[in-house]
């Protein structure tokens, strides 16, 4: 035994604490780490795949937005098109005698759109200038809405018609300075 000299007792008792601490270390550290590692590790595995199906679905309704804002563009400038009353009156006015436009009050007061009581007459045998009518007004800078009943009455050669329309536009932004409306455009 006289044979261990110091040195190899030192490099023993060093060698000994840090196996000791490896496995120290490996038990309370690196275990526990690694379980937590392979459980997160399954979790973004979890959460690619599902950011993988959010932009797929990105993806794909944007690609609707796009083709819906396409094929509706012409509804989509009507909508922000103001409304001009003198400019709908000469415009419709060559298919009637005569054309009155009168904006009556809302009962509901939707800001939305702005209702109008049209009144016009017309020296006809039918009624089909009014349905010429309303083919023009489907292809107008406006989005119009006729209301029923249409109320048609003959006086001699003359026929009368009243009716209601409803002009949607946005009248939030109309009631707004232009300023206003430019920013709110960006």
């Amino acid at each position: 035994m006289n044979n261990i000299t110091r040195q190899s007792i030192y490099i023993l008792i060093l060698s000994t604490f840090l196996l000791i601490f490896v496995l120290t270390f490996s038990f309370v550290w690196l275990i526990p780490l690694g379980k937590e590692y392979r459980e997160q590790r399954t979790k973004l595995s979890y959460e690619n795949a599902d950011l993988r199906r959010w932009k797929s679905f990105d993806t794909q309704t944007f690609t609707a937005l796009k083709n819906l804002q396409s094929d509706n563009r012409h509804i989509i400038t009507a909508f922000q098109n103001g409304f001009d009353e003198k400019r709908f009156i000469n415009k419709y006015a060559k298919l009637f005698n005569s054309l009155t436009l009168s904006k009556t009050t809302q009962k509901d007061n939707v800001d939305i759109f702005e209702l109008y009581e049209v009144t016009t007459s017309s020296q006809i045998s039918s009624p089909a200038t009014f349905y010429d009518f309303l083919d023009e007004i489907n292809k107008s800078d406006w989005i119009v809405e006729i209301n029923f009943p249409i109320k048609f009455k003959r006086e001699g050669e003359v026929i009368n018609s009243s009716f209601t329309m409803k002009v949607y536009c946005n009248a939030r932004e109309s009631s707004k300075d232009s300023n206003t409306s430019k920013l709110l455009k960006r």
